[in-house]
């Protein structure tokens, strides 16, 4: 599919101008959004990226649509497991729920900004060196493999290179000034830990392209394709986390989905690395006559798969369970250490009232995730708290 350059600056001022609406009529103001707006801003951005498929199936032919849908929806699932980090990032820096939007609307767009990057040096890499397409197919192997790891939050640090470079370089403060990102504290102009936060999502950002670029280019070669559906499975993301936050936990098979996935699209990259071989030492430098996985199998592959372990993830006893205990302790996590307000934290704690009678009615076989000490201190501090109230 050939793009002019006329279309290629029109889909970019698009984007451009659905981040600007994005900032100048949600983010700009700080508040909570309700499940409502959260909603119908995530079905919108959704159908946006739906009918814009539709319309490059349109223009571009059957093969190129497919290839589009496919990307999308194989960015969209990566997107979704990296909220989860971003909820780690957020509860480990205590960002007040009203002010988590403008530093979730910076990460999309510096995610968005990284993955172009890369996808321009993926790009050229894969049109100078055939053998590019094996080095993809291996990062992809061993992104599966790592996923298939137990992990907790814990694994997931806030505390990386770049933040720990802010701090050194940077004076920062211990306070947060409603969103801004530099406030003054005994007369110096001091860096708030809100743009701590941004840095934080930002070099998790990185890290999460070199996974999903070569993913993507997996299914698809054409640069355009690449582009736009990574950016549109970027957009609307801050919307969803708002949307789902309280069912990320719930999803407890979506890491296993993941590693099926890119380890069935790191086997198609390194079977099309074969039918394309120029390597010296494999068959001579000459190419692999081997079956290669057609997009059309690719995308049934990838919907089928994110169905069975989303499905499966909310009938899971286990995971409904392991959503009640995490949900209990955000509670009381931002009850005693994040919001300030007196009548959001009594909202708050009406809501962990509630919760707790949920843990009570676990079933016996898994009150064993809610029997972890640091969750019972925690609670009795968060009730402790309330009293003195």
């Amino acid at each position: 599919m050939d793009v002019s350059a006329a279309v290629w600056w029109l889909t970019i001022l698009g984007i451009v101008a659905l981040l600007a609406f994005d900032f100048f009529f949600h983010v700009r103001q700080a508040h909570v959004p309700t499940l409502r707006e959260a909603a119908v801003w995530s079905a919108l951005y959704v159908g946006i990226a739906l009918l814009f498929g539709v319309g490059v199936w349109w223009f571009g032919g059957s093969d190129a649509g497919t290839e589009y849908f496919a990307g999308y929806v194989t960015e969209k699932a990566l997107s979704v497991d990296n909220l989860f980090v971003f909820l780690v990032i957020m509860g480990s820096f205590k960002v007040p729920r009203a002010d988590q939007q403008k530093a979730l609307l910076f990460g999309i767009v510096f995610s968005l900004l990284a993955r172009t990057g890369f996808i321009l040096v993926g790009a050229a890499l894969i049109n100078l060196f055939a053998w590019v397409f094996y080095v993809f197919g291996l990062i992809l192997l061993l992104t599966a493999g790592n996923l298939l790891r137990p992990e907790g939050e814990e694994s997931h640090s806030p505390d990386n290179l770049m933040v720990r470079v802010a701090r050194r370089l940077l004076r920062t403060s211990d306070e947060y000034d409603g969103d801004k990102l530099f406030t003054v504290r005994d007369g110096r102009r001091v860096m708030t830990p809100m743009l701590l936060v941004m840095i934080a999502i930002g070099g998790t950002d990185i890290l999460f392209a070199l996974d999903s670029i070569p993913a993507i280019f997996g299914l698809t070669q054409n640069v355009y394709i690449v582009f736009t559906a990574t950016a549109f499975s970027l957009l609307g993301l801050r919307q969803l986390y708002f949307l789902i936050d309280g069912l990320l936990d719930r999803l407890i098979y979506l890491s296993y989905g993941l590693a099926a996935i890119l380890g069935f699209i790191g086997v198609k990259l390194i079977l099309h690395a074969l039918h394309e071989n120029n390597v010296p030492f494999v068959n001579d430098g000459q190419p692999v006559k081997v079956v290669e996985i057609s997009t059309g199998l690719s995308l049934t592959v990838i919907i089928g798969v994110l169905l069975v372990t989303v499905v499966a993830s909310l009938a899971s006893p286990r995971g409904r369970a392991r959503n009640v205990v995490s949900v209990v302790r955000r509670h009381a996590q931002q009850y005693l250490d994040v919001e300030h307000d007196p009548e959001v934290r009594e909202e708050i704690y009406r809501r962990l009232l509630a919760e707790e009678a949920r843990l009570a009615d676990l079933p016996p076989k898994h009150r064993d995730l809610a029997a972890d000490e640091r969750l019972v201190a925690l609670l009795r501090r968060a009730h402790a708290e309330h009293d003195r109230a």
